[in-house]
């Protein structure tokens, strides 16, 4: 064989296989099924917290918070078959996977708590619609959503979430003992150490679910332990039940709750373009624009599922984009056959009666974790940012508004209930804040005028020219520019010292 046969015969080889772990192509059953089932493992935590989350907040019982569990999963499932196997211009048809986001959290307890589960379902259902309709236009909208909104809006998020790990960890305090109880503080630690130590230790596969395993481990733990736990529930639950819509009641719609969902359906849409975009490099097919409207759309469709049927807007799950970059596996239908795994988890109440009963002490422990991956999210993406005075005001301002109503639940008590809605969450006030304050801080003209400046790190930026001194590209020496004698005519005469006055 010719050298040049032997080149062609090699490329036919590498073509092939490329074929093989092609985005279109359908592994073989023994291997579908695993891989479909580690991404499963892979959201599964993060996916059963916000039905734990809001159901809880809102005081339900043990019984319909494991219907929230079932219907999410299912809802989850479905969700994903649309985004993975695409149909008419619903689907990005890329290996994504969709589950419940976290930046709905506050907004719904909100509204729930000022106009009932079906007000939640009802603004769900309009912030859906509404991503469907503007899919097409939204590319237009991304301006108003660079790194410094989002990073900002995601660590909002995270940040904003650890009331609620805490809220878990002081189950049973009372008010002749306020104080969390210290067997809790010992399991929440004792599996946030777990998680820690999976990360460090374990094989890669099992850290990729550190925080599954983390609930896995410490529930058995707190099996050993006197009234931990209770799985008397397990008992009364069925095998197999049909996920119901509008169990709670038919949805209603006020305005102050649609307008604050829809804000957060313009943040998932953000979230969502971007997980895209990052699947499409991953697995060497750059999403282009209709694809981007068809993916949005089917987040959408996902999310107006979600309000018909007792659950919540979906998103796709960036640790499920990042487990298709560190497996290599490119084919859509692994994404495929993990909402169908999620389809028949929700179709079984025993399994959600049984997620239901980890101890909310165990949960907190892997909520630290959970959540503080969300607001390390968010830094990540502020990174990709150049810290000047106004970027930093931008952060400072938006998180410190946003903080508000978690360090003072009822600092907005006197204010209207259009306004609490809105801005009681803290999300969505730190989302408003962070949008209009880079639109007025980081105008064309600025970013222009701007453009030329040393970039400086965060820890410097308020210090301005002091501490672009330090970075400046005619700095010399030590790295600071040498300052100048304030007697220029001393300085500028023949032979005087350059180093006088430096």
């Amino acid at each position: 064989m010719t050298t040049t046969e032997e080149k062609a015969s090699k490329a036919a080889e590498r073509k092939a296989r490329a074929a093989e772990n092609g985005v279109d192509a359908i592994p073989p059953l023994a291997r579908l099924f695993p891989l479909g089932l580690q991404h499963v493992l892979a959201l599964y935590a993060g996916a059963v917290a916000v039905p734990l989350i809001v159901g809880g907040a809102l005081g339900y019982s043990s019984a319909d918070l494991a219907f929230l569990i079932s219907a999410d999963l299912f809802i989850a499932g479905l969700a994903t078959i649309v985004q993975s196997v695409g149909f008419w211009r619903f689907g990005v048809r890329l290996p994504l996977m969709q589950g419940v986001t976290f930046a709905a959290v506050g907004p719904m307890i909100a509204i729930g708590t000022s106009h009932g589960i079906t007000s939640v379902f009802g603004s769900v259902i309009a912030c859906g619609l509404f991503m469907i309709l503007v899919a097409p236009f939204f590319s237009q909208l991304l301006r108003f959503f660079p790194p410094i909104v989002t990073g900002t809006v995601i660590l909002i998020i995270g940040l904003s979430l650890m009331r609620v790990a805490a809220g878990w960890i002081m189950t049973g305090s009372s008010a002749d003992a306020p104080g969390a109880p210290p067997v809790n503080v010992a399991f929440a630690f004792g599996t946030l150490l777990f998680i820690v130590l999976l990360e460090r230790f374990a094989p890669p596969a099992l850290a990729r679910v550190s925080v599954l395993l983390g609930l896995v481990c410490g529930t058995i733990a707190a099996l050993f332990v006197p009234g931990m736990t209770d799985w008397s529930h397990v008992g009364d639950a069925a095998w197999f039940a049909v996920v119901t819509p509008f169990h709670f009641g038919l949805p209603t719609f006020e305005l102050a709750s649609v307008i604050s969902m829809i804000i957060v359906g313009i943040v998932i849409m953000t979230e969502t373009t971007g997980d895209m975009i990052a699947v499409g490099e991953i697995v060497d097919r750059p999403v282009t624009r209709k694809q981007l409207a068809d993916g949005l759309r089917a987040d959408g469709l996902g999310t107006v599922l979600g309000g018909v049927f007792n659950t919540f807007p979906y998103t796709a799950f960036a640790q499920n984009v990042g487990l298709v970059s560190l497996t290599g596996v490119r084919s859509r239908y692994v994404a495929t056959m993990a909402g169908g795994i999620l389809v028949v988890l929700g179709l079984i109440p025993k399994v959600s009666a049984m997620v239901e009963g980890v101890p909310r002490a165990v949960l907190g422990g892997a909520g630290i974790a959970l959540f503080g991956m969300v607001a390390a999210s968010g830094i990540r993406t502020l990174t990709k940012v150049k810290f000047n005075n106004k970027n930093v005001l931008i952060v400072a301002i938006s998180v410190g508004i946003a903080l508000l109503p978690t360090v003072s639940p009822t600092i907005y008590g006197q204010f209207p209930d259009w306004f609490q809605l809105i801005f009681d969450s803290g999300i969505s006030a730190g989302a408003i804040v962070a949008i209009l304050l880079n639109l007025l801080l980081n105008t064309p003209e600025v970013r222009e005028a701007e453009a030329g400046q040393p970039a400086m790190g965060a820890y410097d930026a308020v210090r301005g020219p002091a501490a672009a001194a330090l970075v400046h590209p005619q700095a010399e020496g030590t790295g600071l520019i040498p300052t100048v004698s304030l007697d220029a005519d001393e300085t500028n005469r023949p032979g005087a010292d350059p180093t006088h006055g430096a």
